[in-house]
């Protein structure tokens, strides 16, 4: 049986996250080393795009920088974490708990911290230049997963497609 978060809005957009991401990990834990690794869109100009592991590294370093946003417009002084290559679907695993424990920790770290702010001036301007309350910048990071994660799905469907023509 399922056990929510008992803190209203925050318990329900944490629960959110932490069912995107399972869903993802889902996905990906029994992935070849050639799955995670092969380029399946060569075309793109998005260097984030070009493999599952390049999707993976980028929602790592993404999930990460949310929270390092959020801490800093509450006045902390955080760089935005390089991005982290791994060599495995394990490896992924692991750091996307270890990613969404960090998120948790904010919650910890700031109970008291507001999800919603109406004033422009007052809220979290993101690098690609959008303005966001904590609340938004969450539900982005949610369906940030749930984008990737289709465009996963979407990869192994070409995989499989390439390996049974070729094979």
């Amino acid at each position: 049986m399922k056990i929510y978060r008992d803190q209203g809005a925050k318990g329900a957009l944490l629960d959110e996250y932490e069912k995107a991401l399972t869903e993802l990990k889902t996905l990906i834990k029994d992935l070849s080393q050639a799955q995670l690794t092969t380029l399946v869109d060569k075309e793109t100009a998005d260097e984030d795009c070009r493999s599952i592991q390049t999707i993976l590294s980028h929602i790592l370093r993404s999930g990460y920088t949310y929270v390092i946003m959020i801490r800093n417009h509450e006045g902390e002084t955080l760089e935005i974490r390089n991005k982290t290559t791994l060599d495995s679907s394990t490896k992924y695993c692991i750091a996307l708990d270890e990613m969404f424990a960090y998120n948790l920790e904010l919650f910890e770290d700031y109970p008291q911290l507001s999800l919603e702010n109406f004033q422009p001036k007052n809220k979290i301007i993101s690098s690609w230049g959008q303005r966001y309350d904590v609340e938004q910048l969450y539900e982005h990071a949610i369906v940030h997963i749930l984008r990737h994660r289709r465009q996963i799905e979407r990869f192994l469907v070409k995989l499989d497609i390439s390996c049974w023509t070729l094979g």
